[in-house]
C-alpha cells in the first residue's frame, strides 16, 4: 500500500477547507476592527470551568515573564519595606536554631515540595515574619493573613474555584474559615514541580484566580500575585492587557528577596494592591469622586449594575449612583478600559445629547480616570512603565492576519460586547491556516505593543434590560422607542450604534424615574457615518 506524506495530506485537507469558503464579501474601503474574545461572554448560569479556561488562555494571550525591574516598580513605594525586610531577614538567621541558613535555606522546607507540605511550611513562616516585623510596621495596618484552603472552593464564583494560597484582610482567617473571592487581596499558586513554571501550568492557574478576584471586587484595577513552583517563585501582575511577571528566584537561595516580597504584600496600601482610589468608602457608604465644572463631586453608589468577569478586555463596570444633593434622580457610571485609538464614548454621547437625539442615554459627564496624578492607563500607570519587550520570553510581533471570518463562529452574549467562540485544539495551533480567500481580509500587519486607558462615562438615564419588561405590550412599546432612538442617532447626529443586543436596549417603567421610557445605551463601538478610516484599535472588546 502506498502512503502519502503527512505534509501532503494536511496541505490537501487545508486546500479543500479553504476552497469551500463562501463567495467573497465586498471589499471594504478600510480595515474593520477585528472581533475579540474573552471570558466576560459567559453567562453565569452556563459557565463551565473547561470552557472558561479554554477562552481564558486566548484572552490572556502571551504572558510576559522575567521583566527587569518588576520588584522595584511594584514594591519600592511601600514605606520602610527595604530596611524592615533586611532587619527581619537578619533575625531569621539568628539563634541556635535559625529560621534561615545560607547553606540550606529555610528551616522546614519540605523535600519534594509537595503542595500540602509547602502549605504547612508557608503559613507559620509568614506569621513568624510578621512577628519579627511588628516594630517596623508602617502606619496602622490591619493584620493580614495567609489563607490556605486548596480543597475548599471559595464563595462568590459561578464555577467552583479553589485557591492554593493567598492573603486576606482577615486576622482570624483559618483552615475552616468560609472566605469569598471578594476578600482575596493576593492570590498564589503552588506547584511541586519546578518545570510547572510555564504558561500551560502555574501561569494559567494564577490567571484563573486573578479573573475571580477582578470579577468579585468592583473597584479593583489590577491584581498582584505569585507562583511558587518547587522553590522557584515569580511575582505577578494581571490587568486588562493580560499578565506580566518578575524574574524567577529561588526562595532558599535568595531569602531576602522572599522576605521582601511577603512583607510587601502584607504592607501595601489599597492603591498599591490595585484598588481604584477614586472610589472612596466612608462608613457604610461608597462614593465615586469625579472632576466636574472645575471642582470635585461625589456620586453615592447605590449598587453595582454589572461587572464583566474577565481579565484582559474592556472589563466594563456599571454602577447606579446619585448626587448627594439629589438622591431621587438616578445616574449611571460606566467604567471601562478602552484602546486609546478608539474614539471616546463620552464625546459621542455629548455630541448626541447636544444635537437633541431622542431615546439614547443622555450625557452627564465623562473623563479619563486619574490615579497617582496621571491618566490611568496600563502601560505607563498600572505597569509603571515596565517594558514587555525586555521580557525573557518576548518575541517581536510577527506579521499577523486579522481574524478570518471563517476561522471561528462568534455570537453576542451580553451588553459588554464580548464574544464567545471555540479555539482550535492545541494540536492544530502549530500549523496556521492559510489566508482566507475572502477579499475583506487584509494583508498582514505588524502591530506595536497595545495599551488600554481607564475611561469613565456618566449618563442621566437609568433603566432595566428590555427583556425584563413587565408585559408584552410594554416590551413592544419599548422596542419601538429604541428603534426611534437608533434612527434619531443616525439622522440627527450622523452616528451608527453598531451594537444592538438585549442588554443595550433599556426600558424604564418607574413613573418617578425621569429617564427616557425606553432608550439605547452603549456607544462603545459606535462610529460617525462620515469617518474615513478605522480607529486602529486592536479589537472590539
Amino acid at each position: 500500500m502506498h502512503f502519502l506524506p503527512r505534509t501532503l495530506i494536511v496541505s490537501t485537507v487545508y486546500d479543500a477547507v479553504t476552497e469551500s469558503t463562501p463567495p467573497p464579501c465586498p471589499t471594504s474601503s478600510f480595515q474593520q476592527t477585528p472581533l475579540s474574545i474573552n471570558t466576560g461572554s459567559f453567562a453565569n448560569s452556563t459557565e463551565h470551568r473547561k470552557h472558561v479556561d479554554d477562552v481564558l488562555k486566548e484572552e490572556l494571550g502571551y504572558l510576559y515573564v522575567g521583566i527587569p525591574g518588576f520588584f522595584k516598580a511594584f514594591f519600592e513605594d511601600v514605606p520602610g519595606l527595604r530596611p524592615a525586610a533586611e532587619a527581619v531577614f537578619k533575625k531569621c538567621k539568628e539563634g541556635e536554631s535559625p529560621l534561615y541558613q545560607v547553606e540550606s535555606g529555610w528551616q522546614g522546607w519540605p523535600e519534594g515540595a509537595k503542595e500540602k507540605d509547602v502549605l504547612s511550611w508557608f503559613a507559620p513562616l509568614i506569621d513568624q515574619l510578621l512577628d519579627f516585623a511588628e516594630e517596623h510596621m508602617p502606619g496602622s495596618h490591619g493584620r493580614r493573613r495567609p489563607l490556605a484552603q486548596p480543597h475548599r472552593p471559595l464563595q462568590g464564583s459561578a464555577a467552583d474555584r479553589k485557591l492554593d494560597i493567598g492573603f486576606v484582610d482577615d486576622p482570624n482567617a483559618g483552615v475552616d474559615s468560609k472566605c469569598r473571592w471578594s476578600q482575596i487581596l493576593i492570590p498564589g499558586e503552588l506547584k511541586s514541580n519546578p518545570l510547572a513554571d510555564k504558561a500551560s501550568k502555574a501561569w494559567l492557574d494564577l490567571g484563573r484566580y486573578a479573573r475571580e478576584v477582578l470579577a468579585a471586587q468592583d473597584s479593583r484595577r489590577f491584581v498582584l500575585g505569585f507562583t511558587l513552583c518547587g522553590p522557584f517563585m515569580r511575582l505577578w501582575e494581571f490587568d486588562r492587557l493580560g499578565g506580566i511577571a518578575s524574574e524567577q528566584f529561588d526562595v532558599n537561595e535568595d531569602g531576602l528577596q522572599f522576605v521582601s516580597a511577603m512583607l510587601g504584600f502584607l504592607w501595601m496600601n489599597e492603591e498599591q494592591l490595585g484598588f481604584d482610589p477614586t472610589i472612596i468608602t466612608v462608613g457604610d457608604k461608597r462614593y465615586i469622586e469625579i472632576e466636574r465644572n472645575n471642582g470635585k463631586e461625589r456620586l453615592v453608589i447605590d449598587r453595582v449594575i454589572k461587572r464583566v468577569p474577565c481579565v484582559a478586555g474592556r472589563a466594563t463596570t456599571c454602577w447606579k449612583v446619585y448626587q448627594e444633593e439629589d438622591p431621587g434622580t438616578p445616574l449611571v457610571v460606566k467604567d471601562s478600559w478602552q484602546y486609546p485609538e478608539r474614539e471616546e464614548e463620552g464625546e459621542l454621547l455629548r455630541a448626541a445629547t447636544e444635537k437633541g437625539v431622542v431615546n439614547v442615554a443622555r450625557y452627564f459627564h465623562h473623563e479619563t480616570v486619574r490615579v497617582g496624578g496621571q491618566d490611568d492607563d496600563i502601560r505607563a500607570n498600572v505597569r509603571k512603565g515596565l517594558d514587555v519587550t525586555k521580557a525573557t520570553n518576548y518575541k517581536p510581533e510577527k506579521a499577523m492576519l486579522p481574524p478570518s471570518t471563517t476561522g471561528r463562529r462568534t455570537s453576542r452574549r451580553d451588553g459588554s460586547n464580548n464574544l464567545i467562540g471555540r479555539k482550535r485544539s492545541s494540536s492544530c495551533t502549530d500549523a496556521p491556516l492559510p489566508p482566507s480567500k475572502r477579499t475583506c481580509s487584509s494583508s498582514p500587519v505588524k502591530r506595536a505593543v497595545s495599551n488600554r486607558v481607564h475611561r469613565r462615562v456618566i449618563v442621566s438615564d437609568y433603566g432595566k434590560a428590555i427583556y425584563k419588561a413587565s408585559s408584552q405590550i410594554s416590551l413592544l412599546a419599548a422596542f419601538e422607542q429604541c428603534i426611534e432612538g437608533y434612527e434619531s442617532l443616525h439622522t440627527r447626529a450622523g452616528m451608527l450604534q453598531r451594537d444592538i443586543s438585549l442588554n443595550n436596549l433599556m426600558v424604564n417603567e418607574d413613573n418617578d424615574n425621569p429617564s427616557w421610557p425606553a432608550f439605547l445605551i452603549d456607544l462603545d463601538l459606535a462610529i460617525k457615518e462620515q469617518r474615513e478610516k478605522s480607529s486602529g484599535a486592536w479589537g472590539c472588546a
